[in-house]
């Protein structure tokens, strides 16, 4: 019997071919312009689809403002994105179940996940099954109130792990080639600095941000057993499992910020609602995976026999390490300037000013690698996305 694939698009594509993307919010599209655009004008939606009829009218008498429904889309966008990447993870090393379909886990690479936290794998799971929410009602969303859903679709191409337990599909994201900043380690930790203030941080893993690193197995070749080792769990095994353990906290400190940050921006209550409910389940995935990224296994030069490419996992409580800014169990928000240094410190999350703040977002994920292999048409369609969205005012 195929493998179950784990639905991550609600809503039919309703974007043009590669070959003509345009931007995808530059004029209000009405509701039946939209659904004859699908092919469906005049037919019964039902809930698999797009909406229940009965919500459909419930909602129609509202409407979406121009900035709005772009901040909608583009978040929209970072939760299809978000939800591709977690997939993998959960294929891998989470638990596969009905709530979360696809893949039948790698043992060995799920092991050394554990040696972060035994209930590594429960995590990935939740983390996954939230971020498929999210883009889900999102999406939902936007089509209750006449606007234009977002789909990807098109452009998952992008090649699976040739690892046992992955699914063979098409992929929006590559795990397989990341360069990890890790400064968000060092940035929540300072007293003193704040990136709102234009102050930069050090990286927690300096040779996670030089090079290209794997965070899940390529093939069975990354996940060998070594008898040598506890647990049979060879050092390239747990450097990958390490490096995913930071990744997981890379991702989620960018939508603890993004969601504050175009929370801002939005005219309507009701969707600034959905911002601040959907930003505060970010920042518990950001606390989970701040914590369990401070237990990684210690190791030095493990070299990939793929790339070449050497990483290193410092213990990060000794020197030359230690202190407060490298300190493993600092995992809540240290106080730092605030609005204005001439304010009190506050525990913040950090950062928080708005200009740029989509486009910003988008430029962080392409430096993590995440979008190696993908076509400029879809760094054109995201980058319109951000654009619009960064583009957003609050209306009064």
């Amino acid at each position: 019997m195929p493998r179950k694939i784990l639905t991550t698009s609600a809503y039919p594509s309703t974007q043009q071919s590669q070959e003509t993307v345009e931007s995808p919010i530059k004029n209000s599209v009405p509701r039946r312009s939209f659904l004859k655009g699908m092919g469906v004008a005049g037919a019964t939606l039902s809930a698999g689809t797009l909406l229940s009829t009965d919500l459909l009218a419930e909602d129609r008498s509202g409407s979406l403002t121009r900035g709005d429904a772009a901040i909608l889309r583009f978040l929209a966008a970072a939760e299809i994105i978000e939800t591709d990447l977690w997939q993998q993870y959960n294929e891998l090393g989470g638990i596969q179940d009905t709530e979360v379909p696809g893949g039948s886990g790698s043992p060995l690479y799920t092991a050394a996940l554990s040696q972060l936290d035994g209930d590594m794998d429960q995590y990935i799971h939740d983390n996954t099954e939230d971020e498929l929410t999210h883009e889900v009602f999102i999406n939902a969303y936007l089509v209750s109130k006449g606007a234009d859903p977002v789909s990807l679709d098109r452009f998952r191409t992008l090649p699976s792990s040739k690892a046992t337990g992955a699914q063979q599909i098409g992929r929006l994201t590559n795990l397989m080639q990341l360069t990890v900043d890790t400064s968000w380690w060092t940035r929540y930790r300072s007293r003193t600095k704040n990136p709102d203030f234009g102050d930069t941080f050090v990286n927690a893993i300096p040779t996670l941000a030089v090079g290209q690193h794997t965070a899940i197995p390529r093939t069975d070749d990354d996940v060998q057993p070594d008898p040598t080792k506890p647990g049979n769990i060879s050092d390239l095994t747990q450097a990958i499992a390490n490096t995913a353990g930071f990744h997981f906290a890379f991702v989620e400190q960018g939508g603890t910020s993004l969601y504050p940050m175009l929370a801002q921006r939005v005219t309507s209550v009701e969707v600034l609602r959905i911002l601040l409910s959907i930003g505060g389940v970010e920042i518990a995935h950001f606390q989970t995976w701040h914590d369990k990224a401070g237990n990684a296994i210690t190791l030095s030069d493990v070299v990939d026999p793929v790339t070449g490419v050497s990483v290193s996992f410092p213990d990060l409580n000794s020197p030359p390490f230690g202190g407060e800014d490298f300190q493993a169990n600092l995992i809540m928000p240290e106080p730092t300037a605030f609005l204005s240094h001439k304010l009190p410190a506050c525990s913040i999350i950090r950062p928080t000013a708005t200009k740029g703040a989509a486009m910003g977002a988008l430029k962080a994920l392409t430096a993590d690698g995440l979008f190696i292999g993908q076509p400029q048409a879809f760094s054109t369609f995201m980058r319109d996305l951000a654009e619009d969205a960064d583009a957003a005012r609050r209306e009064t």
